[in-house]
């Protein structure tokens, strides 16, 4: 569903895409509102029930560069798009530890349009 610099990750169990217009809006002297889209870009909201150690590892080091590459599916066009983005704060919670092995939950993060 989703690749990072080429490689598939884990399908999220949350996918969520957020269609972000940058404007630049101000009133003229009439009241009149007059907005300037500058573009429009998109936040990729990613989650994942459960990961294993190995795949929360290889998802966490995909989106640890400052920029990369994602080809996603976007909703407006219906269509795979690629783009360059970069990650917001990335959250894992520990579910728990059996015999040295970790499992983890709620792996949550976002990613964002450069």
């Amino acid at each position: 569903m989703i690749k990072v610099d080429g490689r598939e990750i884990p399908t999220p169990s949350d996918y969520s895409v957020g269609i972000q217009d940058i404007s630049k809006a101000e009133r003229n002297a009439n009241g009149t509102m007059i907005i300037e889209r500058i573009t429009t870009k998109r936040k990729l909201e990613l989650t994942w029930n459960y990961l294993s150690k190995e795949d929360l590892s290889r998802v966490m080091s995909a989106v640890s560069p400052v920029f990369f590459q994602v080809e996603y599916l976007d909703p407006q066009t219906n269509s795979k798009k690629t783009g360059t983005f970069y990650s917001g704060d990335r959250n894992a919670g520990a579910l728990d530890c059996i015999n040295g092995t970790i499992r983890w939950k709620n792996i949550k993060f976002s990613v964002i349009e450069r």
